[in-house]
């Protein structure tokens, strides 16, 4: 099932978050999120009016996902970047599928006009998941992180979504 995040989420959607900061090149940061930083960041995504949602089942929630404003400038308002993370016992079974499916809805019936996903390279899970789902390379950004004692390169990918929206 996919909704809308709850207040009462916040502790399980920190702790899939500092999971993959703590385990992965997916999140370009070292640090984890304490309670402070952590609710800091997610009041912030609550009260940024842009879908945060989460995925769960009988265990509680095993993914979440958003989407935000990809620069501030006027000029880009129609165009979102969007993450997606899943709890480390659930990937690989079509949950991050679904939550970037049900983004890509929403960004389509708010008008947006194109989603961007930036990638480690070297996941190729999630950029293959992506191109599945209809998105495109769009250039390769060579040592920009170093995490985990090595560069990083960032993938980014869009999508140019099919909206009807008139653009404001």
């Amino acid at each position: 099932m996919i909704e809308a995040v709850a207040t009462a989420d916040f502790p399980e959607v920190l702790a899939i978050y500092n999971e993959v900061i703590r385990n992965s090149t997916a999140v370009y940061t070292e640090q984890e999120y304490d309670e402070a930083r952590g609710r800091a960041w997610f009041d912030g995504k609550l009260a940024g009016g842009n879908p945060f949602l989460v995925a769960r089942d009988e265990s509680g929630v095993i993914g979440f996902a958003s989407y935000g404003d990809f620069r501030v400038w006027p000029c880009y308002r129609h165009t979102v970047e969007h993450s997606v993370h899943v709890r480390a016992d659930r990937r690989g079974k079509g949950t991050g599928r679904a939550l970037v499916e049900e983004l890509m809805r929403r960004a389509m019936s708010s008008g947006k006009h194109v989603m961007i996903a930036g990638i480690d390279t070297q996941n190729a899970v999630s950029i293959e998941l992506h191109k599945r789902l209809g998105f495109d390379s769009a250039g390769r950004l060579r040592e920009v992180g170093f995490k985990f004692g090595r560069w990083l390169d960032l993938e980014f990918l869009q999508c140019i979504l099919p909206t009807t929206a008139s653009t404001r």
